[in-house]
């Protein structure tokens, strides 16, 4: 099944060289592990609900067990701090779901599961 690493950084007016470092270097990290990016942050986005100032970045992995071994991996953990030093943000890895999905199952096992 699918896995995701997902985003949500606060970058910086400008850029610093340290997170154009990372940027460089970053896909490197992702090749062993089958990850690519999906979206990296999305310049162009229409905010519908709420609102949105931050970056997004969704990163797509074969399974969680590869985005797992890929943000543990020492070539990732070496990049972090270029990028923890001058943006805050979240990042998450989370499962996709299974060709087929349908969440009105999900909501009927949901709805038995009260009763």
């Amino acid at each position: 099944m699918p896995a995701y690493a997902l985003a949500n950084l606060t970058p910086p007016a400008e850029l610093d060289d340290e997170v154009l470092t990372y940027m460089e270097r970053i896909q490197a990290t992702l090749d062993p592990f089958g990850g690519r990016f999906l979206v990296h942050g999305a310049p162009a986005r229409e905010v519908r609900e709420g609102s949105w100032d931050a970056a997004l970045v969704i990163i797509g992995f074969p399974s969680l067990d590869r985005a797992r071994d890929w943000y543990d991996s020492d070539a990732y953990r070496q990049l972090i701090p270029l990028r923890t030093r001058h943006m805050a943000g979240d990042v998450l890895l989370v499962d996709g779901v299974a060709p087929g999905y349908d969440p009105a199952t999900t909501a009927a096992e949901l709805r038995a599961a009260r009763s």
